[in-house]
């Protein structure tokens, strides 16, 4: 198990997930964000987050911004977010902080879940996702994290911080 292979799970998730830089421009997404807001990744990469949020959700997003920035993560935020052909979801934004060697915030690993796929089938789909990610990532730092360097350990730092923050989440209190 290599750290492309923990990189690669999360472009292969069931939940939505793109990386942006620190001024909110998207740099990778998984296809399921892709098709989930009717778009195709080349027509995603290099745009802005807010590109993909209706104008009356924008302050919320701006917050979310501002939160990222003071805290170096954003828990549970509810963003209305716009699909491609107009329709909009509301969805709940996870974010956490990606730094380079020197500490410095890169950017953010983001993952969103559309609240109206809220579903039981659903959920233990997320729940076996997260868990097998995890023994993934401690099986990555068991194994191969002391062979790493500087960017690689920031990176899996990064993922490993995520998906710790996406285990401790209460679905059954997002459904409320």
């Amino acid at each position: 198990m290599s750290q492309t292979e923990a990189r690669k799970t999360l472009k292969d998730a069931p939940v939505m997930w793109r990386r942006i830089n620190s001024i909110g421009v998207i740099l990778d997404c998984n296809s399921t964000y892709a098709i989930n807001l009717g778009y195709t990744k080349s027509e995603i990469i290099g745009k802005s987050i807010f590109e993909h949020v209706p104008k009356e959700s924008w302050k919320d997003m701006n917050d979310s911004l501002k939160i990222w920035f003071d805290t170096g993560k954003v828990r549970d935020r509810k963003i209305t977010f716009k699909k491609q052909n107009g329709e909009t979801f509301s969805g709940l934004l996870q974010a956490t902080s990606l730094y380079d060697e020197n500490k410095n915030v890169l950017g953010s690993n983001t993952v969103i879940f559309d609240l109206k796929q809220m579903t039981d089938e659903k959920i233990n789909e997320y729940k076996k996702f997260f868990k097998d990610s995890n023994d993934k990532l401690e099986e990555i730092k068991e194994k191969e994290y002391d062979q790493m360097d500087e960017n690689s350990k920031s990176e899996y730092d990064g993922l490993k911080e995520m998906f710790e923050m996406l285990s401790t989440i209460d679905f059954d209190e997002l459904r409320k």
